[in-house]
């Protein structure tokens, strides 16, 4: 995968920024539009995670963790000495207030941050020098995966029963085996899945497409190839998300062209056993991140890239571009609210 980012601990809070919004977007009349805020940042932003839609937190390049409590007007910066060099490219944010960082590249760290941003832990460091993790989430407050690229010709996946303290990597022999240049990608946070009663997915790009599932937590695996953009380092799956535990969504395609729309989106409606392409239109561009947005009359879905936003009213059969600005992740908070993080320091709502 294109690898672009490369413990005394204290935790130091720092206003960057009480702007108000910038004017929203609006490429498309009546369609939802970005609520872009200034966070005082020029960080690369691909970890996100949201609460609702007064608390979320956005991660990047230079150790950037930002915070907001108040919908976006005011952001803090929280900064951990050791760390101003790390992509933090995932980011799971608790309702207790809690956090756990996941540093993309090498050294491969995952953190735990305490309620108030005090302590912060380093609770993992990866003794291999292949590491680079992709992706961490959580189906509870307690109980994770974090998953990394190949080492020595295995899959690393990583697990917590204690909600980020410690982690221990599963039986690499229980994970398939991957492929010849096949890999994850670590850009927005969200090629891993989870679902209830132990469901997960983790998607994969390089030379093959694939998704991996499990329904016991990790514990064992099968494995299906999908009709993903693929056979280039740049290309395949970037980001997934299910809606129960039959319906997902899976996007991607090839990062080096952000505009193709050409294998960029597919859904599974049997639990990703299989996978069936977007109807035309498809997202109109490479898009790094997908996600199911409850609470809607109608089955709604978001997808993000570089290249503008696309959404989808149909289950995610077809989809209409609504917006020019370019984003790497998204978060949905619990109160249905979807909030976006990109380049130069970007954070968005959706009104």
């Amino acid at each position: 995968m294109p690898r672009t980012a490369t413990a005394l601990l204290l935790a130091i809070p720092v206003v960057l920024a009480h702007a108000q919004a910038t004017e929203p977007d609006a490429a498309v009349v009546g369609a939802p539009r970005w609520r872009v805020f200034e966070t005082g940042s020029e960080a690369s932003l691909r970890g996100l995670s949201a609460l609702d839609a007064a608390t979320a937190w956005a991660t990047g390049t230079e150790g950037t963790v930002l915070r907001t409590e108040d919908g976006g007007v005011t952001w803090n910066r929280l900064e951990i000495p050791g760390a101003e060099s790390l992509d933090f490219r995932d980011v799971e944010l608790f309702d207790d207030g809690s956090a756990v960082l996941m540093s993309a590249g090498q050294p491969a760290r995952l953190y735990r941050v305490e309620d108030g941003g005090l302590p912060i832990v380093l609770a993992y460091e990866s003794t291999h020098d292949g590491a680079f993790f992709d992706a961490v989430a959580f189906w509870d407050r307690e109980r994770g995966l974090a998953f990394s690229d190949p080492v020595d010709g295995r899959f690393l996946v990583l697990r917590t029963l204690d909600g980020g303290r410690s982690w221990q990597e599963l039986d690499a022999g229980a994970l398939p085996r991957p492929l010849d240049g096949e890999a994850g990608f670590a850009a927005s946070g969200s090629n891993l899945a989870v679902g209830d009663r132990g469901l997960v997915w983790i998607g994969t790009g390089g030379s093959t497409a694939r998704i991996l599932r499990s329904s016991d937590f990790g514990e064992s695996w099968r494995v299906t190839a999908v009709p993903m953009s693929q056979q280039a380092a740049t290309a395949g799956v970037f980001s997934l998300d299910f809606r129960d535990s039959r319906h997902g969504v899976a996007a991607g395609g090839d990062y080096r062209l952000p505009e193709s729309s050409e294998r960029t989106l597919i859904w599974s409606a049997d639990g990703g056993a299989t996978w069936t392409l977007a109807d035309i239109p498809p997202p109109s561009g490479h898009r790094a991140s997908v996600r199911y947005v409850p609470g809607r009359a109608v089955s709604t879905w978001i997808a993000v890239g570089r290249a503008g936003s696309d959404i989808s009213i149909d289950d995610a059969r077809t989809w209409r571009r609504f917006s020019e600005i370019g984003f790497y992740a998204l978060s949905v908070g619990a109160d249905g609210s979807v909030w976006a993080a990109g380049s130069g320091g970007r954070v968005a709502r959706l009104d």
